[in-house]
């Protein structure tokens, strides 16, 4: 049903696409707050990727990869909108979910501290696939980046955050 409709988007169809939108409007805004945690800001990157979809939605090769090549639309205009406005993630956008004690809080907030300060290829990557749960292969298309350097960097980014924890630790 969704590649009828991306077909028929991709042949000029507003009513197709924006049924489409639709179906993930959802998704690429949580995306796009996660990155920026404001309101108006996070729409206005949702918005920029719907226009940017909408107009090279003929480019899309595979049908079945809409939310994929989408996603990667998004995250792009987010990493845009950042380095323009030179903003970073703050903890509150790691939605810290409050436990039922108070030291599994002070824990969810050392990691989202810790996540905060990762640079943002690194942070990116853990973002999607611990917080939205894509898989390597998912995030290697959503970046467009070889499936080794998604696994790199998650190895990579993981030893700096246990490297963070600890030495939060013992300081």
């Amino acid at each position: 049903m969704i590649e009828k409709k991306v077909k028929k988007a991709r042949k000029g169809d507003e009513k197709a696409f924006q049924e489409l939108i639709d179906i993930e409007k959802n998704k690429l805004y949580r995306m796009a707050y996660v990155y920026v945690k404001n309101e108006d800001d996070a729409l206005d990157i949702v918005q920029e990727a719907i226009y940017k979809a909408f107009i090279s939605i003929k480019s899309l090769k595979h049908p079945q990869y809409f939310s994929t090549w989408l996603s990667r639309i998004l995250i792009n205009s987010a990493l845009d909108f950042i380095k323009k406005h030179e903003r970073t993630i703050t903890t509150e956008e790691m939605d810290v979910i409050p436990g039922e004690r108070h030291s599994l809080i002070e824990e969810k907030l050392d990691l989202a501290l810790a996540i905060e300060e990762l640079d943002v290829p690194y942070k990116t990557v853990i973002i999607l696939r611990y917080y939205k749960d894509f898989t390597v292969k998912q995030i290697a298309e959503i970046l467009d980046c070889p499936e080794g350097t998604i696994k790199t960097r998650l190895h990579r980014a993981i030893r700096q955050l246990k490297s963070e924890l600890k030495e939060g630790c013992i300081g």
